[in-house]
């Protein structure tokens, strides 16, 4: 029988791994999920919980994965350890919002071992990193003090108080509501530490990066996409980095191009274009432009980011950095 299970790769945590649910783990999930102290704080679990609608809930769960409508799963020990499924975490998007909802719960023999903030934290960084999604909500009944400091702890803000229907209750609810946009998920940024001349007003440090846009024979440009676990993690951007100390913007460029996409540049293929001034909370951004349609080598995405080929109409179209977007109308027209 083949394996119809979607292609997503698991994710891995520290101690776990969020995996897709399978049609064998609808038994176990029940006897977990089948608990009033698990089910009370689910607003979709009806209590008791049948056994045909563990079956019927994994089906739909595969086939929301395969459509990119939501992403829910196993929280489970490693195979290697055993593979024993602890609860489980999920996001359903709201497209017309840029928007996904999270929600999780773990086995309530698995309480107070950490597994909620470590799964949750994971899905959520995943989500914002590589799904077209702005900000991420979820909420937590307004006695559940446990499933709010999970929310806190993973970089949630409070979002003020709601009401919910929760069918293992038999009705509305209240919760407190959570928001976590780019910045709430993102690691804390370092400022550069340039020479002392380079201080701007206020004291932020000026951060050098050069870019470039590389145009191919169709007139498409080139944007990556920032991966999880960097500042500004799944907006889209022109190829490049920072400026280090003794290089020019070209020389960096042609070693940055080098290190992501292996592809060679020459000075004489980089043509200055426009430039990019930028006050970010930590440091004060410079970003030249580069324009280049030469080079040598396939554009290959070396450190796992997401690449993409845009025609210049649909720029717009892709969420980019502050500092990036006032470029964008200039490329276009230019284009």
């Amino acid at each position: 029988m083949p394996d119809s299970t979607p292609a997503f790769a698991p994710l891995a945590t520290e101690r776990f791994v969020l995996r897709p649910l399978r049609a064998e783990d609808a038994a176990e999930l029940h006897r977990l999920v089948n608990d009033w102290e698990v089910a009370k704080t689910l607003a979709r679990v009806p209590f008791p919980y049948p056994r045909h609608l563990a079956d019927e809930w994994i089906a739909s769960t595969l086939e929301q994965i395969a459509e990119g409508t939501a992403y829910h799963l196993a929280i489970a020990k490693p195979e290697a350890e055993g593979g024993a499924m602890l609860g489980c975490v999920g996001l359903t998007i709201e497209r017309d919002e840029r928007a996904a909802e999270l929600g999780y719960w773990v086995a309530r023999r698995h309480w107070g071992q950490g597994i909620a903030p470590e799964a949750a934290g994971r899905l959520a960084r995943w989500a914002i990193a590589n799904l077209n999604i702005d900000r991420i909500t979820a909420s937590a009944l307004t006695d559940n003090a446990r499933s709010a400091a999970v929310l806190r702890r993973i970089g949630f803000r409070d979002a003020g108080k709601g009401q919910r229907d929760f069918l293992s209750r038999g009705g509305g609810m209240p919760v407190l509501l959570f928001e976590a946009g780019r910045a709430d998920l993102a690691p804390p940024v370092a400022p550069p530490a340039p020479a002392p001349e380079a201080a701007v007003a206020g004291g932020k440090p000026i951060l050098l990066v050069a870019a470039v846009g590389l145009i191919d024979p169709d007139n498409r440009v080139l944007l990556a996409r920032r991966p999880e676990g960097k500042p500004l993690a799944g907006l889209w951007e022109f190829p490049g980095g920072k400026v280090r100390a003794g290089e020019t913007p070209e020389v960096a460029l042609i070693r940055e191009l080098k290190e992501e996409l292996g592809i060679d540049v020459t000075e004489a293929c980089l043509a200055p274009f426009a430039f990019a001034s930028h006050g970010y909370e930590a440091f004060h951004l410079l970003m030249p432009l580069f324009l280049c349609r030469r080079w040598q080598g396939q554009v290959t995405a070396l450190e796992g980011q997401a690449l993409a080929w845009v025609r210049p109409q649909r720029l717009a179209d892709y969420a980019m950095p502050p500092a990036d977007v006032p470029l964008v109308a200039l490329l276009r027209d230019f284009l």
